[in-house]
């Protein structure tokens, strides 16, 4: 169908419902209302640039009545309902007045009196002001403006890191390696896998130095106390346990959850230890008496990351009811729901210096600000993949860990993604075992720790040969709209 048709139809429907002369016949095709339909677009187009056009110019054009100016009988023949609705425009020239003026702004000191007192006559397009030139004037920052145009959307152009590259592959767990700490010395890490046990190594030389037995099912989570000789571990089984490492055993024991334990993290500050799993709670104890200080339930589904830092909100938590949750510690109750993803949320991690942290899921990789929890931007190019680990080092360079073996790094402060590979798989695994399940950077955030399904440990590192030159990494296209906030 023709659009000029499409639309006379749908205007004469309009018109017969709602209508207040229903049954009169109307011709949209008449001389009168084709006259007014072009003096309309003449108008709202030229009126203005004709208005403050030179006087040596505007004498060369023809008169204005041909398209701004119509007489009030030509009006009163199209509708004498029109007049009552919406008053005639002013002739050109003059000054309107303010119940009928369309200036965004109006210049300070002019108003309707002054188009018969005798003082020049402003046009209406010489009296819009910019919000800028109303500050000035005024002096006092104020703005009578409806609107204030928008700066200029300036992004955060990348910073060059160096490509990430394989250091060492470590062996010698039996099932899959689900999680992974460091000490606060830097000398030893732990992780826990689907063998049941939990393995000490040593930082430098990737040694096994220790293995601790006692978990009957898979361990999920791994922490070691600063102030304390402790690592505390949880497992699918339910427990949660406190190892003493001068002794090598376990001493204590907390009892309270429902299903598989799947994360924990310890406060900074306080002897405090959270955990939290398959029974949608998260449960804060206290790490000497063992009793459960606080249950904080509000997820409906698994939580799988679990985070604590120092000011509020002090515990975070992502699960795969696709919610993230900042938690008021004190009170024991939800402090902000984030519910921008579509996708469960596998994996947290904090900037260890700016008061910011990430959520990774099937969707998207968000950035988001404390306190308040508000959205930053996204990481992109996007990580295609179940995103497993998060981790972030004090450079400003972010790791994630795909389920199909995909690794990705991220500037922290653009969201840009300069490198992207693929897990080496271990001779003998199966292509199917290429996933990562844990991740993270020792403390001087050179040593970048993987734990995967193909039973191993790997060590990567930066490459010390690499220049901008060399190793550009993925090239950076600015968006159009793109903005840290």
């Amino acid at each position: 169908m023709d659009p000029v048709d499409q639309v006379e139809r749908l205007s004469k429907r309009s018109r017969d419902l709602f209508g207040k002369d229903y049954g009169f016949a109307l011709d949209y095709n008449e001389p009168i209302s084709q006259r007014i339909k072009f003096s309309s677009k003449l108008r709202n187009e030229y009126l203005a640039a004709r208005e403050s056009l030179p006087p040596h110019i505007e004498a060369k054009l023809p008169p204005p009545s041909r398209f701004s100016r119509r007489d009030d009988t030509t009006r009163n023949e199209i509708n004498p309902i029109l007049n009552e609705l919406i008053p005639p425009p002013p002739p050109p020239g003059t000054l309107a007045d303010a119940s009928t003026s369309t200036a965004v702004a109006i210049r300070h000191g002019h108003g309707p009196a002054s188009a018969t007192d005798g003082t020049p006559q402003v046009a209406p397009a010489q009296m819009q002001l910019t919000v800028q030139q109303q500050r000035s004037q005024f002096g006092d920052g104020s703005s009578r403006a409806l609107a204030e145009r928008r700066t200029n959307v300036t992004q955060v152009r990348p910073e060059w890191h160096a490509q990430w590259k394989l250091m060492r592959v470590i062996s010698g767990h039996l099932g899959w390696v689900r999680s992974v700490c460091v000490e606060p010395d830097n000398q030893w890490f732990a992780t826990g896998a689907g063998d049941r046990t939990i393995k000490i190594w040593d930082l430098a030389s990737g040694t096994l130095k220790l293995t601790l037995t006692g978990h009957i099912m898979t361990v999920r989570g791994l922490a070691v106390s600063p102030r304390h000789p402790y690592l505390f571990s949880c497992g699918e089984d339910k427990m949660v346990k406190c190892w003493d490492l001068e002794q090598n055993k376990v001493i204590r024991q907390y009892h309270g959850h429902l299903s598989g334990v799947y994360s924990l993290d310890l406060h900074p500050n306080l002897d405090v230890l959270v955990t939290a799993g398959r029974d949608a709670v998260a449960r804060v104890w206290d790490m000497r008496t063992r009793m459960a200080v606080h249950v904080l339930s509000g997820h409906k589904a698994t939580i799988s990351s679990v985070k604590c830092q120092e000011a509020d909100p002090q515990v975070v938590t992502g699960s795969m009811d696709t919610q993230v949750r900042l938690w008021d510690l004190a009170a024991g109750k939800t402090q902000t729901v984030l519910t921008h993803h579509k996708k469960s949320v596998r994996a947290l991690t904090m900037h260890p210096t700016e008061f910011t942290f990430a959520s990774g899921s099937a969707d998207n990789i968000k950035q988001w600000k404390f306190p308040e929890g508000a959205f930053m931007q996204n990481f992109e190019p996007a990580h295609n993949a179940i995103v497993n680990t998060l981790s972030t080092n004090s450079d400003g360079v972010m790791f994630s860990g795909g389920d199909n073996g995909s690794m990705a790094f991220f500037d922290w402060k653009s969201g840009h993604k300069f490198q992207e590979t693929e897990a080496t798989v271990v001779p003998g695994s199966l292509d199917a075992e290429n996933g990562i399940f844990a991740s993270t950077f020792d403390h001087t955030g050179l040593r970048l720790i993987t734990c995967e399904a193909d039973k191993s440990i790997k060590v990567w590192r930066e490459d010390p040969e690499a220049t901008p030159e060399t190793h550009p990494g993925i090239e950076w296209k600015p968006k159009i709209g793109r903005q840290r906030y």
